[in-house]
């Protein structure tokens, strides 16, 4: 698989992922399993989604060519 998720996307989706599965055990519900997904897409730097949409956020990573 090829990375389409940089490293600031990885940083949001792993903190945002963390609050909702936070928020579904306090709530004692199950809709905090939702947080796993971007928690899951964060640690493999690869989603899904922009792969069908053709999105690609690893152009912040790269270093500027000269």
């Amino acid at each position: 698989m090829k990375h389409n998720v940089g490293s600031y996307d990885i940083g949001v989706r792993f903190i945002g992922g963390c609050a909702v599965m936070f928020w579904g055990v306090n709530a004692e519900s199950w809709w905090g399993l939702l947080g796993a997904v971007p928690v899951i897409t964060a640690a493999c730097a690869f989603c899904p989604l922009y792969c069908l949409l053709r999105i690609d956020t690893t152009f912040t990573d790269r270093a500027p060519s000269k």
